[in-house]
């Protein structure tokens, strides 16, 4: 591994030049050597280097002016310093110019090699985790929500004027498994922010009486076991995006404290009376209906006029059943690289099974029904058996309910194929002309049904 990695020694001293290349070189590192500065620059240009290390005292520029310069065109590559026994302040005052450490002469050889390591390493966490916030910027871009419906085309285009008004409170409304959280971080990543700086918190699924904590953090003391302070989500989300999911399921005493935040841009820890400011954009996600809460008195109709200044509601995917065939094809793509196999796609059975299923868990349950089949095929086209669609029903009609048909015909109409027909019109009115939910409505198979 270390065999791939090169670092530059710049020292005007050709033995100490020869003693750090001979160290880094049985560590297994690709080593050259510059004499000064100007060199080192020559050299940097010609070929890609993952480490520079500079003595601090050189004849034509010293290591700190050799620092300005690298950083200047390349900012990100680490550097270290070395300087004389007794020039300690030099080395810090080099550490406030942007170097990442320094070593102080004479070297010694099992020090260079912990510094030089653990620099790369850094370097390779860093490397690592920005190529992972553009991943994650690609796939909660706006160009990555596939859709072909003119309703949900509306909910984009009013999505993608909202990003300009970055305090402005964003409402998102629909069934579980929508995308909600996906549209947020889309109008959180429009608006030039980092994805590091938003911050979901799903008022569901935390315990009330650690909701405020986890929201606006405490000073130490606060309640019992409040043993240090801590810095709530409010924090975290500075300057960025506060994602409250579920909203509909926050605490009545919490929801005061929310107003005020969005009312006065101000919170407070628990425990502390010092206002902090609140300096982000909050965006509400919930699948219940507000309006009908705050009649029940389970929420405050104050902060629904609040939070509801510019709502986005998202169809479910039964109402937009186009986006089907563009969001498979998505997801299979996914589960193709993730799972290094051949998956050539889904037979025209499998896709017409999945446009006339209903999918009450909307693109959360489209999307595990394909990874599930992407598991269980071997290189041959998606049929409706490895959907498995059928594990769980989702029958309109209550377990319980009776239903009562009653058909009317002539004695000259009255036939067992007339009856069908009435029971087909029937089950397909009563499933919103979905074959397969008429099917299961019947007891019968859609295959049958057909």
């Amino acid at each position: 591994m270390n065999s791939e990695l090169r670092v530059l020694v710049v020292d005007d001293k050709r033995s100490y030049r020869f003693l750090m290349k001979g160290y880094l070189t049985d560590a297994g590192y690709k080593a050259a050597d510059a004499a000064s500065a100007d060199e080192a620059l020559q050299e940097l240009a010609r070929m890609p280097y993952d480490l520079v290390i500079s003595d601090l005292v050189m004849p034509d520029a010293d290591g700190v002016e050799l620092l300005r310069r690298v950083h200047r065109q390349w900012p990100e590559l680490p550097f270290i310093l070395i300087t004389a026994y007794g020039s300690v302040e030099s080395a810090v005052a080099a550490m406030k110019e942007g170097a990442d450490d320094y070593l102080i002469k004479p070297l010694h050889r099992d020090e260079l090699l912990v510094v030089v390591a653990r620099l790369l390493e850094n370097t390779r966490i860093k490397a690592s985790h920005a190529r992972m916030l553009e991943a994650q910027k690609e796939e909660f871009s706006f160009q990555n929500i596939r859709s072909a419906s003119p309703a949900m085309g509306i909910v984009m285009k009013s999505a993608r004027q909202v990003v300009a008004s970055p305090r402005t409170t964003v409402a998102i409304y629909g069934e579980s498994g929508v995308g909600k959280e996906v549209l947020a971080r889309a109008i959180h990543l429009a608006s030039g922010h980092d994805l590091t700086t938003f911050v979901p918190v799903n008022c569901a699924a935390i315990p009330e009486t650690l909701l405020e904590s986890e929201l606006f953090g405490h000073v130490k003391g606060a309640f019992t076991g409040a043993e240090r302070e801590r810095e709530g989500k409010c924090a975290r989300a500075r300057t960025g995006t506060l994602f409250l999911d579920e909203i509909g399921d926050m605490p009545l005493a919490l929801q005061a404290k929310l107003l005020r935040l969005l009312e006065e841009r101000v919170y407070e820890k628990v425990g502390a009376d010092t206002p902090l400011a609140a300096d982000f954009r909050v965006i509400i996600a919930t699948h219940r209906h507000l309006e009908e809460r705050c009649r029940d008195g389970s929420f405050r109709l104050d902060l629904f006029h609040r939070l509801n200044i510019f709502p986005l509601t998202i169809p479910p995917l039964r109402h937009r059943r186009e986006d089907i065939p563009q969001l498979a094809d998505h997801f299979l793509g996914i589960f193709r690289g993730q799972q290094k196999k051949r998956l050539p796609g889904l037979s025209s059975v499998a896709l017409d099974e999945l446009c006339s299923y209903d999918w009450p868990g909307n693109i959360r349950e489209l999307r595990n029904r394909l990874e599930y089949a992407a598991i269980v095929t071997n290189g041959e086209l998606i049929q409706p058996e490895h959907l498995n669609l059928g594990l769980v029903s989702h029958d309109k009609t209550p377990a319980g309910d009776r239903i009562a048909i009653h058909f009317d015909f002539a004695a000259d109409e009255f036939s067992l194929d007339a009856v069908n027909a009435r029971l087909t019109a029937w089950a397909m009115e009563h499933s919103s002309n979905n074959k397969s939910a008429a099917a299961r409505l019947l007891k019968t198979t859609r295959k049958i049904f057909y």
